[in-house]
């Protein structure tokens, strides 16, 4: 803390709440010497001792860990990752001496180093304060002002609001968040961590579809309020987070995957109700549909996204009439619920489970699902066909890594690119002609795999001849980088072709326990598609390439299934597609676990509001 000490000043106490060791500095000298003594692996910040505002101004800006250096009016710290940039512009401040006294009396010393940092290329991340104070007054008349600014805020107030993401559902925005800021609340006065409340959430999501799996109407009821009460805790999780500025990297992860999780295994439990129930209903196929479904939507939303992070000259039309529609406030809603988001999806799903049987409530799943998945892919197709954008070597490189293409792709597409393109001449760019190539050979492989499929009797060889010619597209869908305009659309497709496949030849085998074996080696390969998204999206890149050439990519498990459907039957082809799903679940969990516990990746949480 640097400067003169400030009588009655209650910024030392403060600095002690959030946890840190306060040392004085008189000057910059000062704080030099102090900040070579401490710790390298520890955060440091410099705080001017007249700083003045609220305790939440001052968590917002020296607690979050999200970002290397932050930095508000009269306070600046630094993680790790930029205490050296830190040590270094308060050694400079130093060495001038008196010849900037007057300067840093007059702009206090952390918002002088503050600039340095950015000078030398350093990120200062600065909250948004919104009402919060957060200044450093020059005289008493300034302190006056600030004390009054002070106490005319509720800062309680907005911490429960700021704990709240800005754009959400409506059933979550006006059913749960009213109450479940204030159970987040009542957490961080406890000491329970988002973590605490996300395996909470997960639990209780494990226990409705256990209810849901007695098959009867008390155990239906159970399950559709259970789900209900792991939802309010889903949505506790980040908002605990938010108000305590809890993020990590294990938190990013678990909150995202436990999502998928929670409501498969739900999927799971009412068919396995459904068929103990009194009707002996079989409604496993709904239920893997449903889960096709639903996974493919996500993928589209990611695909979509990672395709258009970074993409410049963006002048659609359909994008500049949906700002339009954005400003008639009915509509706003209308248009959130339509896509059928995860608050709408669960209640839904709850209130159905309760007043009616499985498989009315996985028809009104998969019809509400697939009217979302067609308003969606319609309205980004528009855009994407009326746009004028140039994507980047980035998005196409997060495209080929949504793909998931195995070592039969590449050697395809590195044939079919050698073949187009001399090694001896530059690549060509795609002509106009040529930019739905990519999106034309995922269609085809996909209509091909599916057709042979579907008309293809148990045990015949028509199914091996489409994987084989699905094979052959894939390669030459991947061939040149994605970055046409509809080549967001190539890993949905992808997805769709290989969980179709298994869900299809499972249905058709009618063998006992296909279905559910086709169930767990479904949610296998899409916790790995997950997985690659999450990762993308903390920037980290994508799973390592010997867990996809070993997991086969899409294209080599598509080929594995179809033989092993043309080979096997009976028994043999339950016992085969669950050792797929159960060894496919142990190579990529353990990798993933291995990965979000112990490596470096950002605590990346998603605070877009966007459905899931």
């Amino acid at each position: 803390m640097t400067g003169p000490p400030v009588v009655g000043s209650s910024v030392e106490d403060d600095l002690r709440r959030l946890g840190f060791d306060v040392r004085p500095a008189a000057d910059a000298a000062d704080a030099a010497r102090e900040l070579t003594a401490a710790p390298a692996h520890q955060r440091v910040a410099l705080v001017d001792s007249r700083f003045t505002g609220h305790l939440h101004a001052l968590r917002l800006a020296l607690t979050d860990p999200r970002f290397p250096a932050a930095a508000v009016t009269g306070a600046l710290t630094v993680q790790a990752e930029a205490s050296g940039a830190l040590a270094r512009a308060v050694h400079a401040r130093a060495s001038v001496g008196s010849a900037h006294s007057c300067d840093v009396a007059a702009a206090n010393l952390p918002d002088l180093v503050a600039d340095d940092l950015i000078a030398d290329g350093i990120v200062v991340q600065r909250p948004e304060l919104g009402v919060l104070v957060a200044a450093v007054p020059a005289d008493a008349t300034a302190h006056a002002r600030a004390r009054a600014a002070i106490a005319d805020v509720d800062e309680e107030k907005v911490r429960l609001r700021s704990a709240v993401k800005a754009r959400d559902g409506f059933v979550t925005t006006f059913f749960i968040s009213p109450y479940s800021r204030y159970i987040a609340r009542w957490c961080a006065r406890r000491g329970l961590t988002p973590n605490q409340v996300t395996t909470a959430s997960l639990l209780t999501a494990l226990i409705a579809a256990g209810c849901a799996a007695t098959g009867t109407r008390p155990g239906f009821v159970a399950a559709g309020i259970l789900l209900i009460a792991s939802f309010v805790l889903d949505c506790t999780d980040g908002q605990l987070a938010r108000y305590s500025l809890q993020y990590s990297t294990l938190g990013a992860w678990l909150d995202a995957t436990f999502d998928r999780a929670k409501e498969y295994a739900y999927y799971a439990g009412l068919a396995i109700g459904a068929a103990r129930g009194g009707g002996s209903d079989d409604v496993w196929t709904l239920a893997l549909a449903a889960m096709v479904l639903q996974t493919c939507r996500h993928v589209v939303d990611f695909s979509f996204n990672e395709a258009n992070h970074d993409a410049t000259g963006n002048s659609s039309p359909t994008a500049a009439l949906s700002d339009r529609l954005n400003s008639v406030g009915w509509t706003v809603w209308a248009r959130r619920m339509v896509v059928l988001p995860i608050g709408e999806r669960w209640a839904m799903i709850a209130v159905l489970t309760a007043l009616t049987t499985p498989r009315i409530t996985f028809y009104a799943l998969l019809i509400g699902c697939a009217l979302a998945a067609c308003y969606t892919t319609a309205g980004r197709v528009l855009r994407s066909l009326t746009r004028a954008a140039v994507r980047t070597d980035r998005a196409a490189t997060a495209l080929a890594h949504l793909a998931d293409s195995g070592p039969l792709a590449e050697a395809i597409g590195k044939g079919s690119a050698h073949r187009a393109s001399p090694p001896s001449a530059p690549l060509a760019p795609h002509a106009p002609a040529m930019s739905f190539a990519a999106p034309l050979f995922a269609v085809v492989g996909t209509a091909a795999l599916i057709a042979s499929v579907w008309v293809g009797e148990p045990g015949a060889w028509w199914p091996v001849l489409g994987a084989a010619i699905y094979v052959i597209c894939a390669g030459r869908a991947v061939a040149r980088p994605l970055k046409g305009a509809l080549d967001w659309l190539v890993p949905p497709l992808f997805r769709a072709a290989e969980y179709l496949t298994v869900l299809v030849l499972a249905a058709r085998s009618e063998v006992n326990g296909a279905l559910p074996a086709a169930f767990g080696l479904v949610a296998a390969v899409a916790y790995h598609h997950y997985d690659t998204v999450y990762r993308i999206r903390g920037g980290t890149g994508a799973p390592p390439h010997w867990l996809v050439r070993m997991t086969g990519g899409h294209e080599g498990r598509v080929l594995v299934v179809t033989v092993v459907a043309a080979l096997l039957h009976g028994t043999g082809f339950t016992l085969a597609l669950t050792a797929l799903a159960l060894a496919l679940a142990l190579a990529v969990l353990i990798e993933s676990i291995r990965f979000w516990v112990s490596s470096g990746a950002p605590a990346v949480h998603d605070e877009s509001g966007e459905p899931a």
